[in-house]
């Protein structure tokens, strides 16, 4: 394939794959709907629907070579088929099977085969490996046509890091009113050249001007000269000389010609000043028009971001052995493509905590006088002309205030007195803190107490808010407050250390002036007192890290102070001057600098200095840091201890290797009955287990731990094979604190989920 053919098929499969997206979004959002739709009418509109899209997802495969996708759409085709013609009968086992069709169908589509020198119908690529091994016969469901099973059924979550799709559709519209105003940036450009030709007019009236100076300078001097000297009473003709009429004749001539070309000059510069106003008004109300409407060329329906989770709640609900029903309403709502990426994982994380924390188990609810089934329900709505509101609510067990306010205690984050004085929706908002769960068990897919803070950080990095409502027994409801767009931002411009700073204005709850007296030290720490509330101080120098004062400071003046608010915490910042605050658009840092620390970008003022933007969030963590209290040293502390119990030397020494490497100390039993006898002689922190092992197994080991009144509290971490939703309950009824399965296990997770017990 020469160059010129492969460009060529570069260019469609990049079509290619935008059309492949929506039709396999299509068919994946329709087999939900034909899941859940009872009405015999309605199925039949569904399936041709589906079956419309496979065949346009066929068409468009043939034309780029891509067999393999073809091949899969043929089978569909025949499967739909026989379905519209009642030849073949749904059942959930078909549904299984169809979903993982189109999940290969999509993972097919999404190689890039055009980093590959031969057509794509000659290139050979395999599909993702599975998890676990498939079975290597063809499933057949009824009516007997093969499925091919080519990777295990992956159900959890959503490829988490696959991105939006990289390309958007523009109306006409939008691109006709872009390129009526790209139009009227011509004669902005034709209006630019002629204010250059009128600067020029001037300088050159300059250049004759001191053409002309230069001619009469030498006579000039002369004759101050001769000034100076007759006001001193010198009388040295030899020596100073006299101006002569002609030269005296030219100092005048010039001094008229100069009056009237400064007048001139006066003119045209007052009157360029005059238009370059109004062109700047004009330009200013273009390029805003412009910035507005590339804006929307940019923006796409949430519905690109929410087809992903019909899908997702079918099969977390088939995962936990629950029911529920997702709707959807305001997906056409159109928001900045930037959002929707950002706001990807944390509505995965709030639909996983419907479905796993919120609705009850089908046996519960119709206990309560619920229906069997739940209702998972996201709403968007706009909110003024430049917020939108995301609204994810479930009608499931809701929130237990008791649970939550003892594993804040547990955790630290508030006393119990705390907690007794707060009001339901205070102690409901500790839903957001890091760590925090009411799970009585850890697994893959909650527990660990992160998803909800993540929430609520991403919401609050963009400049929007998080609040969570419920009712015991009535549902949980999550209200997220977002910007449409991310393009610009007010921040307050301050300096610090001889350098200029911008801190986003959403951040900043107060800026004041505090005299020297009214910093207090508490505790080795510095506080401030603002509205009756002691806020931690620290100055932007030292969270910066940028060195020690230069000079001392002057104790009589004043301390300008700006009050910041981040994941419902309250910071009390020194800098050295607060400048003003103004628009500012942030740029990224480059591949190069992704991650700077304290920092989120950058910004250019008006004067063209480029000034860093700081991350609010970071400086939180760093003045942690800095505001910290050294301890007093009372000798080394001791390392956690960890006894693992696995009856596989090879789990076991790898177990044993990475708990080592963490700095554990770490003791191993080859089964439970060992592991018992070691938790009788021996004081250990927590217990990691394998499940299936001889004269004891994990479950027996951890009902035994349980049941022990000294070991009652001993966390127990099982790490097994066993994944079935049968199985993590028997955790649970046992009293694991966490269940990993080996399958999805790596060594961040387990170190994780230990560290979050210990």
């Amino acid at each position: 394939m020469d160059a010129k053919d492969q460009e060529l098929l570069t260019r469609l499969l990049a079509t290619f794959k935008v059309e492949a997206q929506e039709h396999i979004d299509a068919m994946s959002t329709g087999l939900v709907e034909l899941e859940k739709t009872s009405t015999t009418e309605r199925q039949m509109e569904v399936i041709e629907a589906v079956f419309r899209e496979a065949h346009s997802l066929k068409g468009a495969a043939r034309a780029v070579n891509l067999t393999k996708v073809e091949t899969i759409c043929q089978s569909l085709e025949s499967v739909f088929s026989k379905l519209k013609t009642r030849a073949l009968t749904l059942s959930p086992e078909l549904f299984d099977s169809l979903h993982e069709m189109i999940s290969n169908t999509a993972g097919e589509a999404s190689v890039d085969h055009s980093r590959l020198s031969k057509p794509a119908s000659e290139v050979s690529v395999p599909l993702p490996l599975p998890t676990t091994q498939p079975s290597a016969l063809p499933l057949r469901p009824p009516g007997g046509i093969p499925l091919a099973r080519a990777t295990a059924v992956q159900t959890s979550v959503p490829d988490e890091r696959q991105a939006l799709p990289d390309t958007v559709r523009v109306s006409s519209s939008k691109l006709d009113s872009l390129l009526r105003q790209a139009e009227e940036l011509i004669s902005t450009k034709i209006t630019g050249a002629h204010r250059v030709a009128q600067m020029k007019e001037v300088a050159a009236t300059l250049a004759r001007w001191e053409k002309e100076w230069s001619k009469v300078r030498p006579h000039a001097r002369a004759q101050q000269r001769f000034v100076e000297a007759g006001s001193t009473g010198i009388r040295n003709a030899g020596s100073i000389g006299q101006v002569n009429a002609r030269e005296m004749d030219s100092i005048l001539t010039f001094l008229e010609w100069n009056e009237k070309a400064l007048q001139s000059m006066r003119k045209q510069i007052a009157s360029i000043t005059s238009e370059l106003g109004i062109d700047y008004r004009s330009l200013e109300r273009k390029a805003s028009d412009l910035l507005e409407d590339a804006k929307r060329a940019s923006m796409v329906p949430f519905s690109v971001l929410l087809g992903l989770f019909p899908k997702l709640v079918r099969d977390l609900c088939r995962d936990c052995g629950k029911d529920a029903d997702l709707t959807i309403e305001g997906g056409d709502i159109e928001a900045d493509r930037r959002i929707l990426e950002e706001m990807k994982d944390p509505m995965i994380h709030l639909i996983r905590n419907c479905v796993d924390h919120g609705i009850e188990m089908p046996h519960e609810r119709a206990r309560t006088g619920k229906p069997r089934r739940g209702t998972i329900t996201v709403t968007i709505s706009p909110k003024r002309s430049d917020k939108v509101e995301i609204v994810v609510s479930d009608d499931g067990a809701g929130v237990n205030t008791r649970k939550l306010g003892e594993a804040g205690i547990r955790l630290g984050l508030v006393s119990r007195e705390d907690v007794e004085n707060m009001d339901p929706q205070e102690v409901i908002s500790l839903a957001f803190q890091s760590g925090l769960s009411t799970s009585p068990i850890i697994t893959e897919v909650s527990g660990r107490g992160l998803g909800l803070a993540i929430v609520r950080e991403k919401a609050e990095r963009m400049g929007g808010t998080a609040i969570v409502e419920s009712r015991l027994g009535a549902g949980t409801t999550f209200r997220l407050l977002l910007p449409l767009t991310l393009a610009t931002f007010r921040g307050v411009v301050v300096r610090a250390h001889e350098r200029l700073f911008v801190l986003p204005t959403m951040y900043v709850q107060r800026v004041l002036r505090i005299g020297w007296d009214e910093i207090k030290t508490v505790e080795n720490r510095e506080t401030v007192q603002v509205r009756g509330r002691a806020l931690s101080l620290v100055r932007l120098r030292d969270v910066l890290e940028l060195g020690a004062a230069g000079s001392p400071p002057d104790r009589k003046g004043k301390l300008a102070l700006l009050v910041l608010v981040w994941g419902g915490q309250e910071l009390a910042l020194v800098v050295d001057e607060i400048l003003n605050d103004q628009e500012v658009l942030v740029k990224g840092l480059g591949k190069q600098l992704r991650r700077v620390r304290n920092v989120a970008g950058a910004t250019i003022l008006g004067n063209g200095k480029v000034v860093p933007v700081l991350n609010i969030a970071d400086l939180f963590l760093s003045a942690v840091n800095v505001r910290a209290i050294t301890p007093t040293a009372k000798g080394e502390e001791q390392p956690k201890s960890v006894l693992v119990a696995e009856d596989s030397i090879t789990a076991r020494t790898l177990l044993k290797s990475i708990l080592e490497s963490a700095g554990y100390r770490v003791k191993t039993a080859v089964d439970g009955a060992e592991a018992l006898a070691e938790l009788g002689s021996e004081k250990f922190d927590l217990v990691v287990s394998d499940v299936e092992m001889p004269r004891m197994n994990g479950f027996d080991l951890t009902a035994k731990i349980r049941g022990d009144r000294k070991l009652s509290e001993l966390p127990v971490v099982l790490v097994t094979a066993l994944e079935s939703r049968q199985d993590r309950e028997r955790g649970i009824d046992v009293g694991a604190n966490a269940y990993i399965v080996k399958s999805s296990f790596d060594q961040s997770n387990l170190l994780d989920v230990v560290g979050q017990l210990i």
